[in-house]
């Protein structure tokens, strides 16, 4: 999935903003990510909310071909994104057409709502992400029990928008402005059989699973 971030800005050495809020900023997520970005030849820069701001919010995400989003709290990565104006400038970055990306957590932001564990074990709905795609989102949807029926509920009861698109892990879905555009996965899987995303939908009174197969590479 990073590769085909990457391959989407169409920059030969791509610029790259690491936004780790989620996981409060932590210090093991950024080495570990500016690695990997540095050795498939990114210049990478970050910006961090903890203990305060790092640099100018839209400057920096403007400034970028890619904004990358960690995992962890989707919950408090949305609250502390709107105490710094970070939401304002996802948009206005997401509409000079950076590429945002990310997994967990930084899946979840750009969509409407949907699942999370940001409160305890037992999951609960989020339902004010920044909804730059009109959809629910499902993360974690293989490896998580509770996630399938949760998101079925909400979507079923209109907690959620009556269309949303889960992922099992190591699946990602890409957009192209708000339509899908493709499946892909950060490692070999069976199309047939495998890890996949799901597109989940209300109509009527019954919700709707569809399981979409990954469909490689989107450009």
């Amino acid at each position: 999935m990073l590769l085909d971030a990457l391959a989407l800005t169409g920059s030969t050495r791509p610029r790259v903003c690491l936004v780790l809020t989620a996981s409060g900023d932590a210090d093991a997520y950024y080495a570990m990510l500016y690695e990997c970005f540095n050795a498939v030849g990114c210049d990478v820069t970050q910006l961090r909310l903890f203990p305060q701001p790092t640099a100018a919010p839209e400057e920096r995400l403007l400034g970028s071909d890619l904004v990358w989003v960690g995992g962890g709290s989707v919950a408090n990565l949305l609250e502390l994104w709107r105490l710094h104006g970070v939401d304002t400038a996802m948009r206005a970055a997401w509409e000079a057409g950076v590429i945002l990306a990310g997994v967990s957590a930084g899946s979840l932001c750009w969509h409407v709502g949907g699942t999370t564990d940001s409160y305890g074990p037992t999951l609960r709905p989020v339902t004010n992400g920044l909804a730059l795609v009109p959809y629910a989102n499902g993360v974690h949807y293989d490896s998580e029990a509770q996630r399938r029926p949760l998101l079925h509920q909400l979507v079923g009861d209109g907690s959620l928008p009556s269309l949303a698109y889960a992922t099992d892990d190591h699946v990602g879905v890409w957009y192209h402005d708000t339509e899908l555009a493709g499946v892909v996965a950060d490692q070999p899987v069976d199309p047939e059989a495998g890890p996949a995303a799901y597109r989940v939908e209300r109509v009527g009174n019954s919700v709707i699973e569809t399981r979409l197969g990954v469909s490689g590479r989107v450009s």
